[in-house]
């Protein structure tokens, strides 16, 4: 028989991937949490955790568990909640990066602060957790769309070059990859989406720069720009007083509501979105 009333329990443990606080904060012992998991692995036939050098990391199965149990947990809650006349007041998870948050999503989040509980993140981060059920709603850059989520197509922007207000360029009105070449750089940190499209472009166009230095979001990158340590290409939503002109032989970039499959049947989710979309006049 499986053990439903451990769910909860291995929730609390499977966010913190520790004992001891887990049991802390369940006000259980540990041994009596250490009982609960076990019943729940022993019914799942497999092992729902294990550890890597000194930490402990949930298996595939434990992942699958959680996300069963966090589903169960939203389901429950979201039933009381209407039970009680209350479904309007519960919060909406939204996960989306630094440049959706700075520049997008500002109006909506001064007026929704009360309805959003907000996680932040890298682009995988936002797909991430909207996958394991961590999140209802995610807003991201997108060039693939991500299998087992649903996207709405929200805006999109030039790239753009950032210059100084002296600089050669800062007068065009478009500028194109080759105008790149032999210029100091300021770029995104290695690995970063931004960063591999710009070494594809690099190596596109054959042309060569040199990077003056690495930093992480836009906001970093255009004080950079301010300071004179290089231009840089950020997306077309950044604000900032500094010439930015757009790269016309560069994609534009898309930005995406992101949500779980079927997640609109909760109307909480399907009103942020709708908010979202009318702010950024894509409705």
């Amino acid at each position: 028989m499986f053990p439903a009333e451990s769910l909860p329990s291995f929730l609390v443990f499977a966010e913190r991937l520790n004992f001891t606080t887990a049991a802390a904060e369940l006000h259980i012992s540990q041994p009596a949490l250490h009982v609960k998991v076990r019943k729940l692995a022993e019914a799942v036939g497999r092992p729902l955790y294990m550890r890597q050098g000194r930490k402990l990391v949930l298996t595939a199965d434990g992942e699958a568990v959680a996300r069963f149990a966090r589903e169960r947990a939203e389901h429950l809650e979201q039933f009381l909640a209407e039970l009680e006349g209350e479904h309007r007041d519960r919060r909406v998870v939204l996960t989306a990066g630094q440049g959706a948050y700075m520049y997008l999503l500002n109006d909506v989040i001064a007026r929704e602060s009360t309805r959003l509980r907000l996680l932040a993140g890298s682009r995988t981060d936002t797909i991430a957790q909207l996958r394991d059920g961590q999140a209802q709603l995610g807003v991201t850059v997108l060039e693939d769309l991500p299998e087992g989520l649903d996207t709405v197509p929200l805006v999109t922007f030039p790239q753009t070059l950032v210059v100084q207000r002296d600089h050669p360029l800062a007068e065009y009105d478009e500028v194109r990859a080759a105008d790149l070449d032999g210029m100091q750089m300021v770029m995104p940190l290695p690995g970063h989406p931004s960063r591999l499209m710009l070494e594809r472009m690099r190596a596109a166009a054959g042309i060569e720069w040199e990077v003056a230095v690495e930093a992480g979001g836009w906001p970093m990158m255009v004080n950079f720009v301010e300071l004179g340590v290089g231009a840089a290409v950020v997306n077309g939503c950044v604000r900032c007083d500094l010439p930015m002109i757009p790269i016309v032989d560069l994609p534009p970039v898309s930005y995406y509501a992101l949500y779980r499959r079927g997640a609109l049947a909760d109307q909480r989710v399907a009103r942020m979105l709708d908010e979202i979309r009318r702010s950024l006049g894509s409705t």
